[in-house]
């Protein structure tokens, strides 16, 4: 690990003035920021601090939503009633993933924050466009059974990693975003990040120097909220491919660098069209670069078989 010099932040203000340089790196949990520190991918000269900013709680909206603040971790998310008793979509996406020791330290933020766990982002001897933009993309004709089959590029074909930001997705929830001058912006958590296209290291749509404060739920709508993840292993691994439903809307994960909102089976199933339309709508643009062909047939029958449990046609 490099040195670097390490800081608090006293306000959401100075903090967001502080990230706006390329050399600073914000820490809360750390749960990913220092393992990418520890294998000199991150290499920040300063690290400033936000775990004790007022940014934790968990509050009721007026109109019946819910606000997350974006320190809040993902046990104080899944544990709370209201969470649990309105949103059981968020709860059984972060409990399943990561052990309960890193879902005490890791936040709301960082976790929608997180980087891509594909193998070659990891090992710094392989060209990665993420880690150094130009270099090449080693998944591409690599190893690629982990990655992405919608919305890739000639330039990456990572995935998010983030069961949290597909749960979001699927309730069409946004993140709420601050400046060092003190603007709000808001933006759905769909938009927040971006595909990989020619600009793969471009992964989000924040500007410099702007934070996420917050994440807003909308009132649930009516009907069941489904998670269900396809892994490795039973517990404590990455999505090969997950589902969320919330009434009628879905969203996929494992898929893509971005949580996937299945607007075109959303769009087929609105219009009167049948379950198997709506996936082969949803996954027609798919393409499984090698090693990863299997997650093409692996998405299709999991969405089709979210959306018949959502629909009560099946259990």
């Amino acid at each position: 690990m490099k040195p670097f010099t390490y800081e608090r932040a006293t306000s959401v203000a100075d903090a967001a003035k502080a990230s706006a340089d390329p050399s600073v790196r914000l820490l809360a949990g750390g749960t990913n920021l220092l393992d990418l520190m520890k294998l000199q991918i991150e290499t920040p000269a300063r690290i400033v601090d936000i775990g004790r900013l007022p940014l934790k709680d968990i509050t009721e909206t007026p109109d019946g939503g819910l606000r997350i603040g974006a320190l809040a971790t993902s046990t104080a998310i899944a544990s709370d009633p209201v969470v649990r008793a309105r949103y059981p979509l968020i709860a059984r996406a972060l409990l399943s993933g990561a052990s309960v020791q890193l879902r005490n330290k890791a936040t709301a933020a960082g976790n929608l924050m997180q980087r891509t766990r594909c193998a070659y982002f990891y090992d710094t001897t392989k060209p990665c466009n993420r880690r150094i933009p130009g270099s090449g993309c080693s998944a591409i004709g690599g190893h690629s059974r982990a990655d992405g089959i919608l919305g890739t590029s000639a330039a990456c074909i990572a995935v998010h990693p983030s069961d949290l930001a597909v749960a979001l997705t699927a309730l069409d929830a946004h993140v709420e975003t601050t400046n060092g001058q003190g603007t709000v912006r808001t933006l759905p958590v769909a938009d927040l990040h971006r595909l990989p296209g020619a600009s793969p290291h471009l992964e989000t749509d924040l500007a410099p120097g702007q934070i996420i404060t917050a994440i807003t739920v909308p009132p649930a709508p009516p009907g069941e909220q489904i998670f269900r993840k396809v892994r490795d292993r039973a517990s404590f691994a990455f999505a090969l491919i997950s589902v969320a439903a919330s009434g009628p809307r879905y969203a996929l994960g494992g898929v893509a660098m971005k949580p996937w909102r299945a607007s075109a089976s959303e769009a087929v199933l609105a219009a009167g069209g049948d379950v198997d339309e709506a996936v082969a709508a949803e996954l027609s643009q798919a393409r499984g670069h090698g090693h990863g062909e299997y997650k093409i047939p692996l998405a299709k029958r999991l969405l089709g078989a979210v959306i018949r449990q959502s629909r009560g046609d099946a259990a």
